[in-house]
């Protein structure tokens, strides 16, 4: 006796969210890094420095901020939180770096 079965295909994923949702991921692994980095530099917490941080201001240096936050997300998806945090340090911490010293110099050298 011959069973047929049908298999029914997954409707096609949007890439538009897709790309949200991982935005979404990065958005909040970029919130632990900053938190974490921000205690670990300053010895404090420092709200202000976190919002500098995670803004869209901030991230549209680097591109288009839903599409930096959800490479973050990827990375996390596909390596882990380390490999994301690595992620973070090498690719937004050295220009977040340089806008802190030029804002600070520009303030007349008050954080």
């Amino acid at each position: 006796m011959e069973v047929d079965v049908m298999i029914e295909e997954p409707p096609p994923r949007d890439p538009q969210r897709d790309e949200r949702e991982h935005a979404w991921i990065g958005d909040a692994v970029l919130g632990l890094f900053a938190r974490r980095w921000i205690l670990a530099r300053e010895g404090k917490m420092d709200a202000e420095m976190f919002a500098r941080m995670s803004s869209n201001q901030f991230l549209s240096a680097l591109g288009q901020p839903t599409a930096v936050e959800a490479q973050i997300g990827r990375c996390f998806e596909a390596d882990g939180l380390d490999a994301a945090f690595a992620h973070i340090e090498s690719h937004l911490i050295p220009l977040f770096l340089k806008q802190e010293k030029k804002r600070i110099r520009q303030a007349g050298g008050r954080k």
